[in-house]
């Protein structure tokens, strides 16, 4: 199996070029791998290859022959519905097999088609699936912390998005962020607060001014599934804040909003509205760069051949 490293605003992405006997198509991977074939998530995120932080992308034949590749995403936790800063990732890495060039390339998810711009200086701009706001100003009680106010936002994956509560936003404060937000998404599912049509709530994400220096709208902290924050702003979280800025009005169609990571990184987004509808079309820029090339090697008496068990 042939593997490409890379990061986008701090954020890892381990994609899978090669080396794989994989169903045609996004969704059908993203069954194949959940149900079938959980060893190749465990094998590359788990310890002793991985570590919490690293998010898989497994490139497939897509169903869609417009599109230049198919990808599922997993992380540590399970498979994810999508991943903005991983497309930003496989976008750069498909560039630097020398398969796409600058232009616009369109890549098949489980979740839908994503369009993904490379400009001759290797941004990225994402073009994500409709995104909105399922509830605005929704409480929820949190044992320690009391009553936490949040929207809950579809960008991709869902969201709880708070601002301006629980512990200060800074890169000091990370295992308290964590603890913070776990405790709400705990919450959330012992209250039995969901997505649409039950779907859980896995990301919390919580915003804040920016710190001294950082020239951004506002910065958050976004706790992941299987509780690794998210050293980028989190590409499916930033389209969730801009929809919920569009839906109160706080952003207008093309505006930019500059949103940064825990640890300073920064993603531009802007919103594109869609006719008769409450939902928009978030746009997100952003930076991978490539950190490394390996071949993994599965030694069948290695006990620890496919992770150890999380």
């Amino acid at each position: 199996m042939k593997i490409i490293d890379s990061h986008t605003g701090g954020e890892p992405t381990r994609t899978i070029i090669s080396g794989l006997d994989l169903p045609t198509g996004a969704a059908a991977t993203r069954d194949f791998i959940a149900n079938e074939a959980d060893w190749i998530r465990t094998t590359l995120i788990n310890e002793p290859r991985g570590f919490d932080a690293i998010v898989g992308a497994c490139l497939c034949k897509p169903l869609d022959d417009s599109c230049v590749t198919g990808v599922v995403f997993f992380n540590n936790d399970s498979c994810l519905h999508s991943c903005i800063h991983g497309t930003i990732g496989i976008i750069e890495t498909l560039a630097h097999l020398g398969r796409i060039t600058p232009g616009e390339h369109r890549i098949e998810t489980p979740i839908g088609t994503v369009t993904a711009t490379l400009a001759e200086d290797h941004t990225v701009t994402v073009k994500n699936i409709p995104s909105y706001r399922h509830a605005a100003k929704l409480t929820v009680e949190v044992p320690e912390f009391g009553p936490i106010t949040g929207d809950i936002a579809w960008g991709g994956n869902w969201f709880f998005l708070i601002s301006d509560q629980g512990p200060a936003l800074h890169s000091a404060n990370i295992p308290a962020l964590t603890h913070f937000t776990n405790s709400v998404r705990q919450a959330l599912h012992a209250q039995n607060i969901t997505g649409a049509n039950g779907e859980e709530i896995d990301h919390i994400e919580c915003f804040a001014s920016p710190a001294a220096g950082l020239q951004a709208d506002s910065q958050n902290f976004v706790l992941c599934p299987g509780s690794a924050y998210d050293r980028s702003p989190c590409g499916t979280g930033t389209s969730a804040k801009l929809a919920c800025l569009a839906a109160s009005g706080q952003l207008t169609e093309g505006q930019i909003w500059r949103q940064a990571s825990i640890i300073g990184s920064i993603f531009q987004g802007s919103f594109e509205s869609l006719p008769d509808s409450d939902k928009i079309t978030p746009i997100v820029t952003g930076r991978a760069f490539i950190t490394g090339e390996t071949t993994v090697i599965i030694d069948p008496n290695d006990p620890f051949k496919n992770g150890i068990p999380s």
